[in-house]
């Protein structure tokens, strides 16, 4: 297996590959149920044991399931151009609930101006903030919040170009949003983007052209791609340098199902053809993830999806570990449900490759059970002596430990540039601890769950234990005195039995996972409002009437950074100085005021950063214009990270976390963290000109398409 690992491009060394290490897992797995179950007329040990073995079957179940879907990603070639004459309409929904007005000003702006012709795109904010029902709410507060809402972001729609609609209540949540969308628009196409993910100017070229080729067509899913850390990769401090938890999924999971026609919607970032969706009148909304749920249906009914491997958006990922959470439950319920209720493996209309595909997307969100009861098997033994699994070391290492190495070395040989060593254990079990009980919720009422909005663009001004972070320290504290009894029953106990030597070991991994997990959960602070990206944009500055060629090197949504193309600054330059910096497109102007609030001077260059000194509807143009006019800066980032780390280095890596981030954990429980004070600036406040009122019949009705608010 290892030697066929070496050509990894050839595919009949992979399909051996595969053939060798499935050998090895059904070895493992015919040792496991013939040998090592204990006897079912002692209960203490059968009932535990059978619980940890069907834990284990599930795991190889999943390992043959991951096998089928990765065995050979496909690589999608670049779609074709199409003339703008024969381009298909099309329809860009932004849905929103929450998010702020500045927020969505981007995505808008980001949206209205991807290269497209104008008379062939529509822009729409669905606003299920400012509905209706919540304008005529009983609490007078939350009323006059949403009319205040629905006012600004009719403002914001008009003066970018894009329409407003505000349905009449809030019924099916965001799959009912994009169904009264649907209702309102005419496009062939349909695009949908999650209010914080701007596309790139050539988002719809690089995806429009495959309809043209596959009548059947009906979804054409891209990668979410995000500018800022998720909580975990904050806390650990490896974002920039490890890849982040969705890419594996996106980088080869997505081309795996992509192989078997079986990609599925993932919420936004993707086109969907009208007609199909009319073949299922719309979204659907049984389940709280509208988006697997629709692609499945639309797959019954023969349609095809494609996947495109290329980031064309940059979004927000959730900053906290309580959003974080809270987006993961919304995930594992919703996919859950699709599996008790669809019955994807029933389902009429698929093929057996779509049947496996789907079914393993459903089952794999069940990780939490296993990933427990791995967790907490060993302490049944140290504890209380309970033999649940039966084997002595010589047997262990034939069988266990093969497996074992089998496993990892897929896991490298498979995702090692996705992802690094030991750290899916980590993310499972830091959401198992949360997910458990959500998962047995859904299990008990499959209809129960609710549809929650999860929370973007949260800053954090201090460094602190996250609220969810008891139960992990009470986990880590329970191993570790597992650990130390198991010692001393090793030392003390006349002939010590193998098998504690197995169990101790297991217990000793398993508690440096929870202590890389304390780091986890023990938040680092984080003040920055707005996400960076670099762009090398050349761009004017004028500073008391004089002209100088600049470089920008990186812009927010708050701000920028500026180089001077020969690398001298120009003087009198310093905090507070006011600017005007000029970006072209097209032959048109745009000119954006800034105001200087650092300088930073390193080796011989000297860089500027400025912050907007006003944010108007066309400042988000420029902002847009800046950040994503050509995709390759998202494509860099995300191929930089995407490096193999072996086994052996990235264990030695997870296994520093293990000691110092359960220090660091331990140094903010007892306060003993210090942090130096920072001056922050805040944005400049958005200048909108004010719109109609919520009250106004023209505007205020779902179904209406005059007045302003559709400019």
């Amino acid at each position: 297996m290892f030697i066929f690992m070496m050509r990894p491009q050839n595919k009949t060394f992979r399909l051996m590959t595969f053939v060798f290490s499935a050998v090895l897992a059904l070895r493992y797995a015919f040792w496991r149920t013939t040998e090592t179950l204990p006897d079912i007329n002692e209960p203490l040990n059968f009932i535990p044991g059978i619980i940890l073995y069907a834990a284990e079957m599930y795991c190889l179940v999943m390992l043959a399931i991951n096998f089928f879907i990765v065995a050979d990603p496909l690589q999608r070639r670049p779609a074709p151009r199409m003339p703008d004459a024969e381009k298909p309409t099309v329809d860009v929904f932004v849905p929103s609930y929450n998010e702020s007005a500045d927020l969505l000003a981007l995505t808008l702006a980001a949206a209205k101006s991807m290269n497209y012709p104008a008379d062939k795109l529509t822009v729409y904010l669905l606003d299920d903030g400012g509905t209706d029902a919540k304008c005529s709410q009983a609490d007078p507060r939350a009323a006059l919040a949403a009319r205040r809402r629905r006012e600004e972001l009719q403002a914001l729609s008009a003066a970018l170009g894009v329409r407003y609609h505000a349905r009449a209540e809030n019924a099916h949540a965001k799959a009912g949003n994009l169904n009264a969308g649907l209702a309102i628009s005419t496009g062939e196409l349909v695009v949908v983007f999650d209010a914080d993910h701007a596309p790139v100017r050539e988002f719809l070229n690089e995806t429009v052209g495959y309809f043209a080729k596959d009548e059947k067509l009906f979804l054409v899913q891209t990668p979410h791609y995000f500018l800022n850390p998720d909580p975990l990769e904050k806390n650990l401090q490896t974002f920039g340098r490890m890849p982040s938890e969705n890419e594996m999924f996106y980088s080869v999971v997505q081309r795996g199902l992509d192989k078997w026609n079986a990609s599925f919607f993932c919420g936004s970032a993707a086109v969907l053809r009208r007609k199909a969706l009319k073949e299922t009148d719309g979204f659907s909304g049984q389940s709280i993830t509208e988006d697997c749920e629709s692609a499945l249906a639309l797959h019954c009914r023969g349609w095809h999806s494609i996947y495109v491997d290329k980031p064309l958006i940059a979004g927000l990922q959730p900053e906290t570990l309580v959003s974080f959470i809270g987006q993961r439950v919304r995930w594992a319920q919703g996919m859950l449900q699709i599996l008790t209720l669809n019955r994807p493996f029933l389902q009429r209309g698929l093929t057996t490759a779509q049947r496996i595909c789907y079914a393993g997307t459903n089952l794999f969100w069940l990780f939490p059970l296993t990933r427990l009861t791995f967790m907490f098997s060993p302490l049944l033994y140290i504890f209380f002596s309970l033999q649940i699994f039966e084997a002595n070391i010589t047997e262990f290492i034939c069988y266990s430990v093969t497996y074992l190495i089998s496993s990892f070395a897929m896991q490298s040989y498979l995702f090692g540039r996705v992802r690094w060593p030991w750290v899916s254990e980590l993310y499972e079990y830091v959401q198992s601890v949360m997910l458990f009980g959500a998962i047995i919720s859904v299990v008990r009422n499959p209809r129960k769950p609710t549809f929650n909005v999860t929370s973007k663009g949260q800053t954090l001004d201090e460094s602190k234990l996250s609220p969810l972070a008891r139960p992990y320290f009470l986990i880590f504290f329970l191993l570790f005195a597992a650990t130390c009894y198991a010692i001393w029953r090793y030392a003390t106990e006349a002939m010590p039995s193998e098998l504690l030597l197995i169990v101790a070991g297991w217990n000793i991994i398993n508690m440096g996972i929870a202590g890389a997990a304390l780091g986890s959960v023990s938040e680092r602070r984080e003040r920055r409002r707005n996400q960076r990206l670099n762009v090398r944009r050349h761009a004017i500055l004028h500073v008391d009437r004089a002209a100088h060629a600049v470089i920008v090197g990186d812009v927010s949504s708050g701000g920028l950074a500026l180089q001077f193309i020969d690398g001298k600054p120009v003087d009198g330059i310093d905090k507070g100085q006011e600017a005007m910096v000029e970006i072209r497109r097209n032959g048109r102007s745009m000119q954006v005021p800034l105001v200087c609030r650092s300088v930073l001077r390193r080796n011989d260059e000297t860089s500027f950063g400025f912050a907007f000194a006003e944010r108007t509807p066309e400042t988000f143009i420029a902002i847009a214009e800046m950040m994503y006019c050509e995709q390759q800066p998202l494509q860099d980032r995300w191929n930089k990270v995407q490096k193999h780390k072996g086994f052996f280095t990235g264990t030695l890596r997870f296994a520093v976390w293990t000691v110092t981030e359960t220090l660091r954990a331990f140094s903010y429980a007892l306060r003993l963290i210090r942090e130096t004070s920072e001056v922050s600036h805040p944005d400049a406040p958005m200048v909108i000109r004010p719109a109609t009122t919520c009250d106004d019949p023209a505007v205020s009705q779902p179904s209406s398409l005059r007045g302003p608010a559709y400019a």
